[in-house]
């Protein structure tokens, strides 16, 4: 049963302000949704699972993202309907020093995520230096 007249309210639940600089919130409230879609990690791969910028931080990034929207077209949905993206990284520094990637394309959708960042031994794949991984509605 889908309700096409049903608006997606979101309501980012902030107790403080220190998380804004990092482009995520505390959590977001998310009412009148139909749609749910769960993404898996996304990483920096061509259409033929090659990896693509092996070692270089920012490349994958930028390339994770891609993926990312292409897979939310896929269903129906784009950027701006993600309300939780989680990043895990190889490296936490230099995650950190690409930020501004993140922070201009979820700036351009119009959207501060719930988020968590975690540092890990290693990926699917030894030259990964992160995976990305959301969640959206609509």
């Amino acid at each position: 049963m889908h309700n096409k007249g049903a608006t997606v309210e979101r309501r980012n639940v902030n107790p403080w302000t220190w998380q804004d600089q990092f482009g995520f919130s505390q959590a977001v409230e998310v009412s009148g949704h139909v749609r749910t879609l769960i993404c898996a990690g996304q990483t920096s791969n061509d259409a033929d699972g090659n990896l693509l910028h092996a070692g270089d931080m920012r490349g994958q990034i930028a390339a994770a993202l891609d993926n990312l929207e292409t897979v939310l077209g896929a269903a129906g949905y784009s950027l701006a309907d993600v309300v939780r993206l989680n990043y895990f990284t190889t490296d936490v520094d230099a995650f950190l020093g690409a930020g501004d990637i993140l922070g201009k394309r979820l700036g351009a959708a119009g959207i501060q995520p719930a988020s968590t960042l975690l540092g890990v031994t290693r990926l699917a794949f030894p030259e990964l230096v992160v995976e990305i991984e959301a969640t959206a509605v609509k």
